[in-house]
């Protein structure tokens, strides 16, 4: 919408040279002028809104999202809305709607998903502010990914309204909205935008004593059969974030071997498929695939996809032939739900109040495009956090011996996400932040 954001800009420039003293204006609008771009799955008002999904290609937004609104409000700009996986649920951002979407640090690598588009841009310095939403990692993956900084809120504190898919029944409480930027500082105001009456649950005026904060680390999630191993890469990096925190800082970080990580992926699924609260189900993914028209049949989609003939892609074939295999075991679902809540409890009591915990974003830097369909469960690294409902932020740390984006996930409680912000403008000063592609 590059005519309207002009426009808009325009407007901007008009209400500086007439308007009142800079305090009051920026007060009013936090965001005055800044130029933002949007996952395609949200509702931005006159762009289209399909999550990459062919039979919605016509569905234009006739309403602002609520977290977009919000946005508009404080004065951002939007210049567009980008690409994301089908239906938001795989971690390659590529659809039969608009195609796929290149790693701005090497155009054959992915730039992650479902937030893939928001990641590309950023890292890209396209736009400066996106907004992105997280139910299994799709807000970190694509900022480690593409080297720039994303922020998964404590669950139930932005709004996820006006986005498709939305979630229903228990995913409610797993799925978030927040921000991704390329600099640690803009975390913070955007937050506080998206959360709006929200933003009061969490701790953002608390000052942050770093020397005082518990830090906690695990190098990996303890051996899981479904996941790849770490890469020697990202654990150095995270051993040079362990060494500079305590040299700096005069911290002892604690290393932690947490047993029910190992589980994370299986943890994460049954859990995502469990009854809520009052036995609703949750939404089968083949119904969102159909989106209200005819009943899509996974095996059937798998033999067109076959022949070039399946408007799907192989992922969300494959996820939805998978679904049906998750509910067999019902009595080994109940079990890992019941682990997945003493895990919650596990790591409130071990963050506490004062606690971060530094984990990997991914056991790998940014693969190949293709290649996650051989390491699909890859996004445990990333998914547990969104069952377990604890604020994270993806923080960049550099390069790595391939030009590609290194990082790590800083993991707090519940609510006291002003730990892992502080944290992260902590470790932009000390490692670098956000590196421009093409520069080394």
């Amino acid at each position: 919408r590059f005519e309207e954001a002009l426009q808009e800009a325009r407007q901007v420039d008009k209400l500086l040279s007439e308007g009142p003293g800079d305090d009051c204006l920026e007060e009013k609008f936090p965001l005055l002028g800044v130029p933002i771009t949007v996952k395609e799955a949200f509702s931005l008002y006159g762009m289209p809104n399909t999550s990459g999904l062919v039979n919605r290609r016509n569905v234009i937004a006739t309403s602002d999202a609520t977290v977009v609104s919000r946005l508009k409000q404080a004065g951002a700009i939007p210049l567009g809305v980008t690409n994301c996986s089908e239906l938001c649920m795989w971690y390659e951002s590529s659809n039969r709607v608009y195609g796929r979407t290149n790693n701005p640090y090497d155009l054959q690598r992915i730039v992650g998903g479902s937030s893939g588009g928001e990641g590309s841009v950023l890292a890209a310095a396209c736009s400066v502010v996106g907004v992105g939403s997280d139910i299994g990692g799709s807000i970190r993956m694509p900022a480690f990914f593409n080297g720039v900084f994303g922020h998964k809120p404590t669950t139930g504190v932005v709004p996820n309204d006006g986005q498709f898919p939305d979630a229903h029944g228990v995913r409610t409480s797993y799925l978030c909205t927040g921000p991704m930027c390329r600099y640690a500082e803009d975390l913070e105001p955007v937050l506080r935008v998206m959360a709006g009456p929200g933003v009061s649950k969490l701790k953002l005026n608390e000052k942050v004593s770093l020397e005082k904060i518990k830090f906690h680390c695990m190098d990996h999630d303890g051996g899981s059969i479904f996941v790849s191993p770490v890469d020697k890469e990202i654990l150095q990096a995270q051993k040079k974030v362990v060494e500079h925190l305590e040299s700096d800082l005069g911290v002892r970080v604690q290393h932690v071997a947490i047993h029910k990580m190992k589980y994370s992926f299986q943890i994460w699924s049954a859990m995502m498929s469990s009854k809520d609260s009052e036995g609703q189900e949750a939404q089968r993914f083949t119904d969102l695939l159909g989106d209200h028209g005819k009943p899509v049949w996974p095996l059937w989609e798998l033999m067109k996809w076959l022949v070039g003939m399946s408007s799907h892609t192989l992922p969300a074939i494959a996820l939805g032939l998978t679904e049906k295999l998750v509910n067999l075991n019902l009595s080994g679902k109940a079990k890992l739900v019941s682990m997945g809540k003493s895990l919650q409890e596990e790591m409130e009591a071990l963050l506490g109040p004062d606690g971060v915990l530094l984990y990997p974003s991914h056991p790998t830097i940014a693969p190949k495009h293709h290649s996650p369909i051989c390491m699909p469960f890859n996004f445990a690294y990333t998914a547990i956090f969104n069952v377990l409902g604890l604020p994270v932020t993806q923080c960049p740390l550099g390069l790595g011996s391939e030009g590609l984006p290194l990082g790590i996930q800083l993991v707090a409680a519940s609510y006291n996400d002003h730990l892992t912000l502080a944290v992260a403008r902590y470790l932009e000063k000390a490692f670098g932040g956000w590196v421009l592609p093409g520069e080394v």
